[in-house]
């Protein structure tokens, strides 16, 4: 819990926010303790972990307590009294359990999420691929998606022009987001709808 919700490993030292504890602390200690629960129920896997990838300065441990005090507010997320329960489980489900914002978000150059953009996509997403602008802008977001077009290509990966998802998104509904409860699909469609659009057309320079 104490990685989840600090960023500080087993022995103290600060984890390196390649680990998005800036989003998984707005997780509920309820939630991180059926996490914990389930982690414990998955079968062992004995194998090495790999080095880490980062080209300095990303890679310094010694520079993650400084931009800690920069960038991470820790804390869970607290519902928001102007909005309604559907849009507020949603807030939660993409903010700290899907931890959206990690890859649709544009960063500044600390390698932190810029505020301002939040969702509005990011030409540097994982592993250097594309994550569009997910904000309801009618040009360069999902404005002409409707609620019912989000939930079901969370669930199915099919788009409303019948293309379907590839890259990580893909593995992301695979593994996850075909997972979800049809409710909680339809609070993710809720709050990402509710969102402000914001303009922002994210295409790769060819």
């Amino acid at each position: 819990m104490r990685a989840m919700t600090q960023g500080i490993r087993k022995d103290g030292q600060d984890l390196f926010p390649v680990f998005p504890y800036t989003s998984f602390t707005k997780m509920s200690a309820a939630d991180l303790k059926d996490l914990w629960a389930y982690l414990q129920a998955v079968p062992p896997v004995r194998r090495e972990n790999r080095p880490h990838e980062m080209l300095p300065p990303f890679g310094i441990r010694l520079g993650i307590g400084p931009w800690k005090a920069m960038n991470f507010k820790p804390g869970p997320s607290r519902p928001d009294p102007s909005r309604t329960e559907q849009v507020n489980r949603g807030a939660y489900i993409v903010q700290a359990l899907a931890h959206c914002a990690e890859c649709h978000t544009p960063r500044n150059f600390t390698g932190a999420l810029k505020p301002d953009m939040a969702f509005a996509g990011s030409l540097d997403g994982p592993e250097g691929q594309l994550a569009p602008n997910i904000t309801p802008d009618a040009k360069t977001g999902s404005g002409t998606w409707s609620a019912k077009d989000i939930s079901y290509f969370l669930e199915t990966g099919s788009k409303p022009d019948g293309d379907t998802v590839e890259g990580l998104m893909s593995e992301m509904i695979e593994n996850g987001y075909r997972h979800v409860a049809p409710a909680d699909l339809e609070a993710v469609a809720g709050y990402l709808k509710s969102l402000p659009p914001i303009v922002n057309k994210v295409v790769k320079k060819k």
